[in-house]
């Protein structure tokens, strides 16, 4: 058996190659997922799960060798966990960018009354809400003083202080 070490670590693709494939599939994909598919997610970050994805793929030709060695592989791995850190970096660092490349928190429910045109906007069920409402304990729509979906899919609900009769929000709420 032997072995090609040009096989095994050359380069097959020219780096830039490389680097401008990553970079348009990885904006592209980022894109798509912050845009159009920005709920059902959960706890995990459409970032997170998008780059576990595409690693995931950019690595198993590097690693099956089939037709990609491994320094293709790993040119392809970094460039987009560094698209990944920039992103991160930015969007902690400047507000603005963060605006872009987070979603905003979307009200479900106010003051009691469902938000039924933000439901649509968003392709949620009056039954996904109530399930929601029914985790945090709540099975009256006036004990609610407000629903929300926040930037990463879940859905945060502040409950009205002493219930619905004083009608006031609880403490240290802020307003959107």
């Amino acid at each position: 058996m032997d072995i090609s070490w040009q096989e095994v670590f050359g380069l097959t693709v020219s780096p830039v190659e490389l680097v401008i494939r990553g970079t348009v599939v990885y904006l592209f994909l980022i894109f798509v997922f912050r845009t159009v598919l920005q709920r059902d997610i959960g706890a995990v970050g459409v970032a997170d799960i998008l780059l576990l994805v595409i690693i995931a793929d950019a690595s198993q030709n590097a690693m099956a060798g089939e037709h990609k060695s491994v320094t293709d592989g790993l040119i392809l791995v970094s460039t987009i966990l560094g698209w990944n850190v920039l992103f991160d970096y930015l969007s902690f660092r400047f507000p603005r960018i963060r605006k872009i490349l987070q979603p905003p928190v979307l009200r479900l429910v106010c003051d009691g009354k469902i938000l039924h045109r933000n439901l649509r906007r968003e392709f949620i069920t009056e039954d996904e809400l109530w399930a929601k409402l029914r985790e945090n304990g709540i099975d009256k729509l006036e004990d609610v003083h407000s629903a929300t979906m926040e930037s990463d899919g879940t859905i945060s609900v502040v409950k009205r202080e002493g219930g619905p009769e004083n009608g006031k929000p609880p403490k240290n709420h802020r307003p959107l």
